[in-house]
C-alpha cells in the first residue's frame, strides 16, 4: 500500500516526521504542492486527487491543514480509492480561517463521515486546534481517536523527529484496509 504524505500550512521540514517517513519508507510519496505558505484549497485537492488516482488504495498520511485537506477531499470525491488515512494534529481552519486569510479557502471544514478508516492523533496542548474541537471533529468524521497528551502540534517544535508510534498507528491501518 502506498503512503501518500499530506503536510500542512508551510510544508514539514527535514525534521518533521513525515520528512523521515518519506525517506525511510520507500513506499511514501509526497503529495507537493506550488505553495505551502499561501495554501489555497481547489488547487491542493487536485494534487490529491491526482495522487489518488496514480496510487489508488493509497494510506493518506497528513498533518495540520493535511488532515483539513483531505476532510474536503472525501466530502468532494467520496468514491476516490483511498485505502485508510492517519491524520495527525489538525489545524482549525474554521477557529483560525478568519484571522488566517491564507488559510482562509479550507474552511468551513466539511465534518461528514469519511468513507475510509481513518484515525485521528490528537494533542491536549495543540496550539493550533483546542482537543475538544478534535475530539469532535474526531467524532464527526468517524475517526478512531489516539490522544497523545501533551504533545503540542505532534511536530519537530514538539519532540516528534521520527515517531516510530506513528509508523504503528499506520501498519495497524494497512492492517485493517488488508483484511477489508
Amino acid at each position: 500500500m502506498r503512503t501518500l504524505i499530506l503536510p500542512g500550512w508551510h510544508g514539514s521540514g527535514p525534521e518533521h516526521w513525515q520528512s523521515h517517513w518519506q525517506s525511510r519508507e520507500p513506499s511514501a510519496l509526497r503529495v507537493e504542492q506550488d505553495d505551502w505558505d499561501q495554501p489555497r484549497l481547489e488547487p491542493w485537492l487536485q494534487r490529491l486527487d491526482a495522487a489518488v488516482r496514480e496510487n489508488p488504495g493509497a494510506l493518506l498520511v497528513a498533518h495540520s491543514l493535511g488532515v483539513i485537506l483531505v476532510a474536503h477531499y472525501a466530502s468532494r470525491f467520496p468514491d476516490a480509492a483511498v485505502g485508510a488515512a492517519l491524520l495527525v494534529a489538525p489545524g482549525d481552519a474554521d477557529l483560525h480561517g478568519p484571522h488566517e486569510p491564507a488559510i482562509a479557502s479550507f474552511a468551513p471544514v466539511p465534518r461528514a463521515p469519511l468513507p475510509f478508516a481513518s484515525t485521528m492523533v490528537l494533542s491536549r496542548n495543540d496550539p493550533h486546534m483546542a482537543f475538544e474541537r478534535g475530539q469532535s471533529l474526531a467524532r464527526d468524521l468517524g475517526c478512531t481517536i489516539i490522544d497523545l497528551g501533551d504533545a503540542g502540534h505532534i511536530n519537530p517544535d514538539s519532540g516528534y523527529g521520527p515517531w516510530p508510534h506513528g509508523h504503528d498507528l499506520a501498519d495497524a491501518l494497512r492492517q485493517h484496509h488488508a483484511q477489508g
